[in-house]
């Protein structure tokens, strides 16, 4: 199924933590309805911008998956409302960084991540998307005692 005209179902589903434990890992209709709007507002004008492909490497978890990998209990992911891309390994020429910086400076999002890393280049980056909740919060995690912390950007 597609979600918009670069993103399918089948990559915002995709776990192998959920494939190794035989967790069903797929969303009801009201989170692929969430997923055709993230997809739609942000990752579509993301992958246009760069005109490559643009990996994700966590979407839908569903509450079994999500409690497995130790996932925030509220996460946007269990919704159908985020997505974390990791553009680190492939050969488009794209970071993690130009990924970030281009949504925070021109999109719409609920919620920005830069995820671990270094000051100069994320692990992966976290985008969330809920039109009733655009507050564009920007947020650096960051591990600390084996637990990630979050402060503002």
């Amino acid at each position: 199924m597609k979600l918009s005209e670069h993103l399918d179902l089948a990559e915002v589903v995709k776990s192998d933590s959920a494939k190794r434990r035989g967790i069903s890992n797929m969303p009801t209709p009201e989170h692929i309805e969430n997923f055709k709007k993230l997809a739609e507002n942000v990752f579509e004008p993301i992958r246009k911008h760069f005109g490559v492909p643009i990996h994700i490497s966590s979407g839908y978890r569903s509450k079994e998956l999500n409690a497995v990998i130790g996932g925030v209990k509220s996460s946007d992911h269990l919704f159908g409302m985020a997505l974390d891309l990791d553009q680190q390994g492939h050969s488009s020429g794209v970071t993690n960084k130009q990924v970030f910086d281009f949504i925070k400076a021109n999109l719409k999002f609920k919620q920005l991540i830069w995820e671990g890393g270094t000051k100069q280049e994320p692990d992966w980056v976290h985008v969330s998307y809920d039109e009733k909740n655009l507050k564009n919060e920007v947020l650096l995690a960051t591990k600390v005692a084996g637990k990630m912390q979050y402060s503002k950007y």
